[in-house]
């Protein structure tokens, strides 16, 4: 015993710690023993923040010390993943919880104006030039997708990204995403011919509840056609629970020899690039972009080659991609923002926040549309254009964190207490904040139909949204890919039927052809243009399916299904006048726990009672028409 006292005594004097600080905690102090030197580094950290509480019901040593180990293995990962480690993660909370009991406002001091960006039409000759540039900048881009998040709040069990984006061809998110991905680089390597041939990196973000299923997914699969040495997988830790305005550590309710832990936000994507060293392998590579979207918009790559383009020529080290907004939309505005000191940023202003911010700072009508019928500050969609090295040197400023938030559930009025534990919060779209005035920061608006219907709400919650407000469901995901899809085909020439109406899960939505095409039979406004020709119809009731590079469409009159696969080699040309009973759209019932999730989500399955399917297995030139 005198031994085991003399070595923790030793211990102790290593790391500066007197005995009367180890007497003030007596149920730690016997414990020191069966701690390593690093172990006892993270408790005197614990206890100078003030955190002496988590040791209050440690019994003497050898009872439970596997499980007093695990703790500091646990705290060791706190400590370890978040910037500057858990002190400083306990010092911001401290503050900003003294921030929101104090009520103090976030732009005190800061005006709003209208920031600087690109509005774009869709196909108009404006677009063709971003489009075209975008799509030989991306050999030089690294895409990473923030998929952190599982299905829950949609009433599906699974990872978002193993959703099908529609159920005509059953592509899941990930694998279209893929593929587009795939596409861009060899077009984009294509257009810079005599440049070695490059591989896209991509990053996908996953967290504890995503990671092993996403990896799963991507195996399975082969990683639907990309290198697996182009994706990496880097995981988001959570962070830990606070109790109190004093910033205590929540225990674990379920576990007292563990930390309670939450998410922390998208915003730790920037700190885990940074830690990964993935930033300078892509700036020695040559790489100049980082583009970051989120895991269930399966319009976003209808967007990305133009977006990209516009941060070329534009030469923006941040571009966030955004769509008109309505004045008052449940969707952040992007917005320059002047302090009275004269700093500047150009950030999102979540929509709870911009009215009030509007009214205070001399708009008295608030937000408001203006002429367009829009509001003047478009909405953020989160999907975000990076200039590399600009990136680098302010995340080398910062160590990647960014500015926080916390957003306590009080018990009442007097702000004392909380109903549940908390925890500080960060956004990927945050980055802006801490750059320098002279960093260029700007937007490039897209109409929404063509680059903004993702998937996050439950068939439940969707239904009680007022008509006329997005959905954002997979209901209104899967039929806004539709939409866009015959909306391209019109600017091509081919002359689509008009929607028709239905209540789909509750929610009235436009029916479409339903259109899908691979991204390797066109990615670009101007892929689509060259291989649509002479006269062509669609009625509402068909379905559409090209997958094939070189398949054109001539003269086509369709009323039913055309579903078309060729192999790279195979030129194909399709028209005539082709009829059947087609591929019929069924209600069913969300609540019906005989039909796949992934089914009920969206309201609908697809009954493939008859269509027109060509096959072209072979390389060559064929012609098909009845």
């Amino acid at each position: 015993m005198a031994t085991e006292l003399g070595s923790t005594t030793e211990k102790l004097s290593q790391l500066g710690i007197n005995g009367d600080w180890a007497a003030s905690i007596p149920n730690l102090q016997k414990n020191l023993g069966i701690l390593s030197p690093d172990q006892i580094e993270l408790a005197k950290i614990l206890l100078e923040m003030g955190q002496s509480h988590l040791f209050e019901h440690w019994p003497e040593p050898g009872v439970d010390d596997e499980d007093k180990k695990g703790f500091f293995d646990q705290v060791a990962r706190l400590n370890a993943s978040y910037p500057r480690g858990l002190a400083a993660y306990i010092q911001n909370a401290r503050r900003l919880l003294a921030d929101s009991k104090a009520g103090k406002n976030p732009f005190d001091g800061f005006t709003p104006s209208v920031p600087s960006g690109e509005v774009l039409t869709f196909g108009d000759d404006n677009f063709v030039k971003f489009e075209e540039t975008g799509v030989r900048e991306a050999r030089r881009a690294a895409f990473i997708l923030v998929a952190g998040g599982l299905g829950e709040r949609l009433g599906y069990n699974g990872i978002k990204v193993a959703l099908p984006s529609e159920s005509t061809t059953g592509t899941c998110f990930l694998h279209y995403y893929i593929e587009s991905i795939l596409v861009l680089q060899e077009a984009s390597c294509q257009l810079t011919e005599g440049q070695s041939q490059a591989e896209i990196p991509l990053v996908i973000m996953t967290s504890d509840d995503t990671h092993s299923r996403t990896l799963e997914l991507l195996e399975s699969n082969a990683y639907f056609g990309m290198k697996p040495t182009q994706v990496k997988l880097l995981k988001q830790e959570k962070v830990a629970c606070l109790d109190d305005n004093n910033a205590r550590l929540a225990a674990d309710p379920k576990n007292k020899y563990r930390i309670q832990t939450k998410p922390h936000g998208h915003g730790d994507v920037h700190s885990l690039l940074f830690s990964s060293g993935l930033l300078n392998e892509w700036h020695d590579a040559g790489l100049k972009w980082v583009l970051f979207f989120q895991d269930t918009n399966g319009l976003l790559f209808k967007a990305i080659p133009a977006a990209l383009g516009v941060s070329s020529i534009k030469q923006y080290h941040v571009n966030s991609l955004a769509v008109p907004r309505k004045a008052k939309e449940a969707i952040g505005g992007i917005t320059k923002l002047t302090h009275t000191d004269g700093r500047t940023m150009v950030i999102n202003v979540e929509y709870n926040q911009l009215d009030p911010l509007l009214r205070a700072t001399g708009y008295a009508d608030g937000d408001v549309n203006c002429e367009t019928g829009y509001s003047p500050f478009p909405g953020n969609i989160n999907q975000l254009i990076l200039e590399l090295d600009p990136y680098i040197k302010e995340l080398t400023k910062t160590g990647g964190a960014i500015e926080e938030f916390v957003n306590p559930k009080y018990k009442d009025s007097s702000k004392t207490s909380f109903k549940s534990s908390t925890r500080l919060e960060c956004m990927m779209q945050d980055y802006p904040k801490t750059l320098p005035p002279s960093a260029r920061v700007g937007f490039t608006v897209m109409d929404t139909w063509l680059a903004y219907a993702p998937v996050k709400n439950n068939p439940e919650d969707a239904a009680k949204i007022p008509k006329g407000n997005p959905y954002h469901s997979a209901t209104s995901g899967e039929t806004a890919i539709y939409r866009a899809n015959s909306l391209i085909l019109r600017k091509a020439g081919v002359q689509i039927n008009d929607p028709v109406l239905q209540v789909l899960n509750g929610q009235e939505v436009e029916v479409w052809p339903r259109i899908a095409w691979k991204p390797k039979w066109a990615l670009t406004f101007s892929d689509v243009k060259s291989k649509v020709g002479g006269s062509c119809t669609i009625s509402q009731r068909s379905t559409l399916v090209l997958n094939g590079r070189n398949v054109f469409i001539e003269d086509l009159s369709l009323d039913g299904a055309l579903i078309v696969n060729s192999v790279g080699d195979a030129e194909v040309k399709v028209g005539g006048s082709i009829h059947n009973k087609g591929w019929v759209l069924e209600q069913v019932d969300y609540k019906d726990a005989s039909v796949p999730e992934e089914i009920r989500t969206r309201g609908f399955r697809i009954n493939k009672v008859e269509q027109e399917e060509l096959n072209y297995i072979e390389p060559g030139k064929f012609s098909f028409k009845p």
